[in-house]
């Protein structure tokens, strides 16, 4: 089949390398470069720096005005595969191809339409998810579903670990989609229950309230490991005001009465918990502000905190 292949981020590329040299990829349609890190350095999208390295026409995107979906259009591709494009596609482009274009979202659509549905999956504490290859229509992910596979989350899963999964998941999935068009045996069907939403995270999204449950923080936690990672404010000690990213931690049991954000104990060489508004949460290891990551227990004796110490 020819294939015109929309994304940008650098899960997409992955994605690219596995539909090329199975496929035909006539075009790959990408955004603009943007500076990225502390020195605004010009870096070109992941899915770019393949398609030159292999001799792939590319299109970068601003805007898609006329001119642009010209070019797409003289492509002549018979399906347009979407992977993490990050911009809204127009109908007088996602209906060039012949069969239209269709898109790889990871969840079990109609839940978790949006921008962030691995994150807001393990948030939620779900343990079921998957991915979903829907055609590309005018509403945000509510297309009719060409092929949906499930997959199962560990409760130990965090968004690194969830999205390597679903990554091999979403390429059997795209590729088992291609499939089913070239044959011709595509049945697409509707999207069927209510629909839930997610949005995309800010950094303030990963602050630790101390009255939620250890299981609530904890799956926080899970969600946000990427990015931006869950933090508090440190109550006392040489680290008083400054704020305290948690990197690895799990959920214990506790009946105590004492105040949420309380360090309850401090395990010699291995970390320390803390209260929760329910049960208590048992942290590995740290990240203080502008120091390198540290075992937990390591930053209770450099910060002089201990049993009775409180996070804001």
């Amino acid at each position: 089949m020819k294939i015109i292949f929309f994304g940008t981020a650098n899960i997409s590329k992955y994605f690219l390398e596995n539909i090329d040299g199975k496929h035909e990829v006539v075009s790959v349609v990408t955004m603009c470069d943007k500076p990225v890190g502390r020195s605004n350095k010009i870096k070109p999208p992941a899915v770019k720096e393949y398609a030159m390295e292999k001799n792939i026409p590319y299109i970068q995107v601003d805007k898609f005005n006329d001119e642009i979906a010209q070019q797409i259009k003289n492509y002549n591709a018979d399906v347009g595969v979407v992977v993490s494009f990050g911009k809204i596609i127009p109908e007088k482009v996602f209906t060039l191809p012949k069969y239209g274009c269709f898109n790889i979202h990871f969840s079990l659509l109609p839940k978790y339409r949006g921008a962030s549905p691995v994150q807001q999956a393990l948030i939620d504490g779900s343990t079921k998810t998957g991915v979903t290859a829907f055609y590309i229509e005018k509403g945000l992910d509510t297309g009719n579903i060409l092929l949906q596979k499930e997959l199962d989350i560990d409760i130990k899963d965090t968004s690194e670990t969830l999205f390597d999964k679903l990554n091999v998941l979403g390429i059997k999935v795209m590729n088992d989609a291609l499939a089913l068009l070239d044959s011709g045996n595509c049945l697409a069907k509707k999207q069927e229950g209510e629909p839930s939403f997610c949005s995309v995270f800010t950094k303030e999204n990963g602050k630790i309230d101390w009255n939620k449950t250890a299981t609530e923080i904890y799956n926080l936690y899970r969600g946000l490991y990427l990015w931006p990672k869950i933090f508090c404010t440190v109550g006392d000690g040489r680290m008083s005001g400054k704020t305290m990213k948690i990197l690895e931690c799990s959920v214990e049991k506790d009946l105590s009465n004492a105040k949420a954000g309380t360090i309850l104990e401090v395990r010699k060489g291995l970390g320390f918990t803390v209260k929760c508004g329910k049960d208590a949460l048992f942290v590995t290891k740290v990240q203080p502000e502008s120091k390198a990551q540290m075992s937990a227990f390591d930053f209770v004796n450099g910060a002089q905190i201990k049993k009775g110490s409180l996070f804001l």
